[in-house]
């Protein structure tokens, strides 16, 4: 298992344009890929997950994969939060 925290600092959050992004991305993988917010996880293949999730600007998320390909995942993943949503 693989997991990297990440702090959110674009203005709007996690919206549905950059949680579509993290999900089609996350869907690349064969690994389970999760991100947890607030003591509460959910499955980052699923946009309605992540959205309930309801992320704001400041937060700190957690993503976690486990499977063949985590290290590809968790990176892949990484690259799109630090251009559209983060570090």
């Amino acid at each position: 298992m693989k997991e990297q925290t990440f702090t959110i600092t674009a203005d709007t959050g996690v919206h549905a344009r950059p949680a579509t992004l993290l999900v089609n991305k996350a869907g690349q993988y064969e690994s389970d890929v999760e991100v947890s917010y607030n003591g509460k996880s959910v499955n980052l293949k699923s946009i309605m997950g992540v959205m309930s999730l309801g992320i704001p600007k400041g937060a700190e998320i957690s993503v976690t994969a486990t499977g063949g390909d985590e290290e590809d995942a968790i990176n892949g993943v990484s690259e799109v939060i630090k251009e559209h949503l983060g570090e």
